[in-house]
């Protein structure tokens, strides 16, 4: 297991973040540490994510900073050069799997299908995020594609929450969840960083 991987067992959710203010990222990564979830995954649906990036791997050096929804190589370099741990896409990427393993950065693509799955282990990774996982049938599905890739790991991410957490990391071979109710973008505006920690600190007890 990698040492992102064993970061990602230990912590069992990996807050997805979206930031409109680079202002934000500080406070809210701090907001995340201090509830026990001292990592995040900074989505690049805004102008602002590697900003957000660079702020946090500088000042919050106790947290695992990494990029979200990346979809090409431009967007994966950005990433990497604002200091990037590990990168997430919501679908598989030839460019982004060659861009991140090239630097060394631990690659997590979307996946949902077994010829999505099947393109990752091209490059050998060791696990995947699996992407929409409620509107592509959640669980279930996941351990159907686990029966036939059994040495894979899974992130699922999209419909996991505070309810079915922990019937997700019930499976053995899911690593770790994606969520965005620990730290919801309405939230994030508000800067209600007091709500975000109390959220992390609820989901650190739920999965522990």
């Amino acid at each position: 297991m990698t040492e992102f991987m064993q970061k990602l067992s230990e912590l069992r959710v990996c807050p997805v973040v979206v930031l409109d203010d680079a202002g934000d990222a500080v406070p809210l990564a701090r907001a995340l540490a201090s509830g026990g979830l001292p990592m995040a995954e900074v989505t690049f649906r805004t102008d602002a994510a590697a900003e957000s990036i660079r702020r946090i791997k500088a000042e919050c050096p106790e947290v695992t900073v990494g990029a979200g929804t990346v979809l090409d190589r431009e967007q994966c370099m950005r990433a990497i050069e604002a200091g990037a741990g590990f990168i997430v896409s919501p679908a598989f990427s030839d460019e982004v799997a060659q861009c991140a393993i090239g630097h060394g950065i631990p690659y997590c693509p979307g996946t949902c299908t077994p010829t999505d799955i099947t393109n990752a282990l091209r490059y050998n990774l060791p696990m995947v995020k699996f992407f929409p996982a409620a509107a592509y049938g959640g669980l279930s599905t996941i351990k159907a594609l686990s029966a036939v890739f059994p040495g894979l790991f899974f992130m699922p991410t999209g419909g996991v929450n505070a309810e079915n957490v922990r019937d997700y990391l019930a499976f053995d071979k899911v690593i770790c969840v994606g969520g965005t109710w620990v730290c919801g973008k309405k939230l994030v505006r508000e800067k209600n960083w007091t709500e975000i920690t109390r959220l992390c600190r609820e989901a650190c007890e739920l999965t522990h």
